[in-house]
């Protein structure tokens, strides 16, 4: 018994030093990456030559170096099915221009993969026990979600922002308005952006950043990751607010969110179409085309 005792003080001792070891962070940013099947090899190159060149950005380079502690911590993974989720660097501190650059070289570096389905809730299912093992200290923690579809798969989108905004990670949204024809035939949504806007974004001060295509795509990664590194956020919490040029990246000076706040009401009104819209025009086109429904 006395040895399980002293076993016991031992753990709770390196859990005590463990906890005290951790480097606070201005922010601790996850990038969840769509590589569903509506995304063709051309395409998630862009997508990722787009967050590799914003993370070279001198610009981009100033905001993150130029917090309170003058570091962030990052981590980037793929997504596409309900459980189909690929971790390509796991959290990360950038806390120098070294340490910046070689971040996106292994970024650069990693392969390019597709997958099948679209599930935004997925990949938010995904993102909470990261956040839950970061090895960083921070107020601000955020979930960054990109993609070129609604949810199809997996539970409703609500139900897991929900359980994201519980655990005080704010999420932010990039569409990806995608013209190209779907290799599936499966129509494009033309109304993505309001879909992300009111189904996918959710927590105080988040926002929503629109690529009107993919090769728009580079400049909505530089502008997003700079509100979101910079803290120059819209303004106003349910806006979309632009960042104009000259606008001065400091992370000091902005209102913050009470230790207390409950993040699950910075929430927009319920979408029109229903955020379950993407589920059913799944069901529709493939019973529409092959007399089926997915599974």
């Amino acid at each position: 018994m006395r040895a399980f005792v002293c076993l016991l003080v031992l753990l709770l001792a390196a859990t005590t030093v463990s906890a005290q070891d951790k480097r606070d962070v201005d922010l601790s940013l996850a990038l969840g990456i769509d590589i569903s099947g509506s995304i063709d090899p051309d395409e998630a190159k862009l997508q990722r030559q787009g967050y590799v060149d914003a993370f070279r950005d001198p610009v981009i380079v100033k905001a993150i170096l130029g917090g309170p502690n003058g570091r962030i911590a990052v981590a980037y993974f793929e997504w596409s099915d309900s459980w189909m989720q690929k971790l390509l660097i796991d959290w990360t501190l950038l806390d120098s221009e070294a340490a910046i650059d070689a971040f996106a070289r292994r970024l650069a570096d990693a392969p390019i993969s597709i997958a099948r389905r679209t599930s935004i809730s997925g990949a938010m299912r995904y993102a909470i026990p990261r956040f839950t093992r970061a090895p960083y200290l921070t107020e601000r923690k955020v979930l960054d979600i990109s993609g070129d579809g609604s949810n199809n798969d997996g539970v409703l989108v609500t139900e897991m922002r929900h359980e994201v905004l519980k655990e005080k990670i704010v999420i932010n949204g990039l569409p990806i308005m995608n013209d190209r024809p779907n290799p599936f035939g499966f129509p494009n949504e033309t109304d993505l952006d309001r879909y992300y806007l009111h189904c996918v974004a959710g927590g105080p001060r988040s926002f929503v950043e629109v690529a009107r295509n993919f090769e728009d795509f580079p400049r909505a990664i530089r502008k997003k990751l700079l509100q979101e590194v910079a803290d120059v956020g819209p303004r106003h919490d349910f806006g979309l607010g632009p960042l104009p040029d000259g606008t001065q990246l400091a992370q000091a000076g902005r209102p913050r969110v009470r230790a207390e706040e409950d993040y699950t009401k910075f929430v927009r009104p319920e979408y029109e179409l229903g955020c379950d819209v993407g589920e059913r025009r799944s069901r529709e086109f493939w019973q529409r085309r092959f007399g089926v429904t997915p599974d």
